[in-house]
């Protein structure tokens, strides 16, 4: 190699480092996006199903519309907003020396080395439905997500959550804006009363191994709305189908499904990982159990219908404590606010466990009752909903020995009651949550 092809490749470097540290800096000091990507009239269209709010930047300025997180993420007030938990306010009120334990050990070609005991991790991930979210607010190092309860949850800015994806927003002022994480300051959600050319979300029925689910539908758990396009390849070339033309979609093997079109016309797509075995498995919102993710292996097929503009804002309604019983292997009933795993305290939170190829994730408010170690042999826990089923989940998630335990907090106790999960025979949940409870975290 020359020395004038190095100094030249050596230039080009120089120049795209130098672009990379402009930019990083224009977005460290707040600046304003670029020009928005639509007109005003093509980006107003919203309705009271998707996700809508008032996003306010770090420089002052305000925009107004539908949202979708990533600009193609999620859009419905019943995706789920993720995050991971800054610290685990329950944890002081284990008594001393009850903490959960984890075991580990060191082995070298299979020969055990050591191994030694120490406080299982209590950080927990942070999840809730987006209707029922009142204000996302950004700070320096943390996020403050604010419920319609009225219950504040900090999160770590520097953990996984939808916040790092940015924010487009459907302005009806000055059209479509994308707004970089660093430059969002709060979003606070409103609810919508405009209609217009908007998308409307994907329903249908999956049908699985385990049985049919009915609702709406996160394609490859993204691909939510009827204007998104589902990707594959056929013998001649690669194809890209907007999902308001197709009727239906099946599995046919490992790493192909048969998409059939409203026009009746099918085709066979393979070769990516919307199609086949890459794809990450369906959302389905099933107001039986509140949101299922469907695994590709247990994936067979799904037929589109009409579902409507899907839950508005208001649909949701502010959660509350979550109170009940607790009778523990011993026999003893303990009745007060619950905090479940060390982690969910209200109605709105979520019991996340599979179940042959389907996991659940379902409100506390969907459950009357639950029995982990009912039939002692049986890797399954019972799982009993208001609606009167039962299902038997795995023990491996929120219902695995790994689970951090019950707080109980009692009616004229100082302290909350602790009881190990090994411990809980049955856990009752009540219908109505009693508003005055004690128990919460300083």
């Amino acid at each position: 190699m020359t020395r004038a092809t190095i100094a030249g490749r050596a230039s080009v470097i120089a120049l795209v480092v130098l672009a990379l540290v402009a930019g990083y800096r224009a977005l460290d000091r707040g600046l304003e996006p670029a020009a928005p990507t639509a007109p005003p009239v093509a980006s107003s269209g919203v309705h009271e199903g998707l996700l809508y709010a008032r996003v306010t930047t770090v420089q002052g300025s305000i925009y107004e519309g539908r949202i979708r997180w990533g600009g193609d993420q999620e859009a419905l007030w019943g995706n789920h907003f993720n995050g991971a938990k800054e610290a685990n306010p329950w944890a002081s009120h284990v008594p001393p020396g009850q903490l959960p334990k984890e075991r580990l050990s060191i082995e070298v070609l299979g020969i055990h080395i050591a191994s030694w005991e120490r406080e299982a991790d209590l950080g927990r991930p942070f999840l809730a439905r987006m209707g029922d979210i009142a204000l996302v607010e950004l700070r320096a190092r943390e996020i403050r997500v604010t419920l319609k309860s009225g219950s504040v949850f900090v999160l770590d800015r520097f953990g996984s959550d939808d916040v790092a994806d940015g924010v487009r927003v459907w302005d009806a002022t000055r059209g479509v804006v994308d707004l970089h994480e660093r430059q969002i300051r709060s979003l606070e959600f409103l609810p919508s009363s405009r209609a217009g050319d908007a998308p409307y979300p994907l329903h249908g029925t999956v049908r699985t191994q385990r049985g049919d689910f009915t609702g709406f539908v996160h394609w490859n758990r993204q691909a939510g709305l009827d204007s998104d396009k589902l990707w594959g390849r056929t013998d001649d070339a690669e194809v890209s189908l907007g999902f308001a033309t197709i009727r239906s979609i099946e599995r046919v093997s490992r790493d192909s499904s048969l998409v059939t079109l409203l026009d009746g016309s099918d085709v066979v797509l393979s070769g990516t990982r919307e199609v086949g075995t890459g794809n990450r498995g369906i959302y389905v919102d099933d107001l039986r159990y509140g949101r299922v993710l469907i695994s590709w292996n247990a994936f067979e097929r799904v037929d589109f219908s009409s579902g409507g503009a899907g839950p508005a804002y208001g649909d949701f309604l502010p959660g509350g404590p979550l109170t009940g019983s607790v009778t523990t292997t011993a026999g003893q009933r303990l009745t007060g606010r619950l905090v479940f795993d060390l982690d969910e305290s209200e109605t709105t939170e979520t019991l996340d466990a599979p179940s042959q190829g389907v996991d659940y994730t379902i409100a506390f408010e969907l459950i009357a009752s639950i029995a982990p170690f009912e039939v002692a042999e049986s890797e399954r826990a019972r799982v009993t909903l208001r609606s009167g089923e039962v299902l038997r989940l795995d023990r491996t998630g929120d219902l695995a020995e790994t689970n951090a335990g019950m707080l109980i907090f009692v009616r004229g106790r100082p302290r909350p009651e602790y009881v190990p999960w090994t411990d809980v025979e049955k856990v009752e949940f009540n219908s109505t949550p009693v508003t005055d409870a004690s128990g919460t975290p300083a």
